[in-house]
């Protein structure tokens, strides 16, 4: 895969250390045209399917490449409004699949979704996958867990820390998939030279603290970071599968051509 200059990017995914399969899928994108690449921009898009039967393995795939497809097809000049298409698209392609096909029914995924385009971060997510943004040796989770401990914490019946290690912290409020209108969150940002983004399944952060991420991030390569972060997630268990990308922004994001999708290694 070849990507255009202005970032380093590098992805992982792994079963972990007790699931039998890979639910989880990520994908990297950026318009083949130098024309359209300057105005889409790039996309990077992670999620954590869920349900019996394949059907979470089937819900990821479907969200990852309709929110792929969506967003680099689409016409307009404003890449919040085409994340938000995408993903609701992603919404009712996973609905549409699931009502053909009874055997999947109940399957959704956690998504998130970065695009970037002109020295902006433009991102939306669903779920508990998370989205972080590495600054000048600080640490900013831009997303917030779509959780049922995550609504307690803001109701403020329990404290942040009594929610790391809830029992029913990994019980989502809100997933594509669900069968009402999409309950996503975007936003945006400015993004400087040397700003690391990490997209994440909870396989990582529910293992990995953010202290460890940063560090790790921070003091190496990309893709060192990927694997040692994977490696520290699995010698804690890996009781989940776990995906991550990292990008490494060199000058705002701008101008290495391609698109890139995965779904397990290791």
């Amino acid at each position: 895969m070849k990507i255009r200059p202005g970032i380093e990017l590098a992805n992982l995914t792994d079963v972990g250390c007790t699931r039998t399969e890979n639910q989880d899928y990520y994908a990297y994108a950026e318009a083949e045209s130098d024309k359209e690449f300057r105005r889409k921009g790039r996309l990077a898009v992670v999620a954590d399917g869920m349900g019996g039967h394949q059907g979470g393995q089937v819900a990821s795939t479907i969200a990852v490449e309709a929110i792929r497809d969506t967003y680099l097809q689409d016409e307009g000049e404003d890449p919040e409004a085409a994340l938000i298409a995408a993903f609701s698209g992603a919404q009712a392609a996973i609905l549409q699949l699931a009502s053909e096909h009874p055997e999947l029914t109940g399957m959704g995924t956690t998504c998130v979704a970065v695009a970037i385009r002109d020295g902006r971060l433009h991102y939306g997510h669903v779920g508990d996958s998370r989205l972080y943004l590495f600054r000048n040796s600080t640490i900013c989770r831009l997303t917030r867990d779509h959780t049922y401990v995550n609504r307690l914490v803001d109701e403020g019946t329990i404290t942040p820390e009594q929610a790391e290690t809830h029992p029913d912290r990994n019980v989502l409020t809100a997933a594509l998939g669900m069968n009402r209108a999409v309950p996503a969150e975007f936003g945006e940002s400015t993004l400087e030279a040397s700003d690391v983004l990490l997209l994440c399944t909870d396989g990582l952060h529910g293992l990995v603290s953010d202290a460890e991420m940063l560090a790790t991030t921070t003091r190496g390569s990309p893709s060192d970071a990927c694997r040692e972060l994977v490696a520290l997630a699995k010698a804690r268990g890996g009781f989940d599968n776990i995906t991550l990308q990292i990008i490494r922004i060199d000058n705002g994001g701008e101008e290495r051509q391609g698109s890139s999708h995965n779904r397990a290694e290791g």
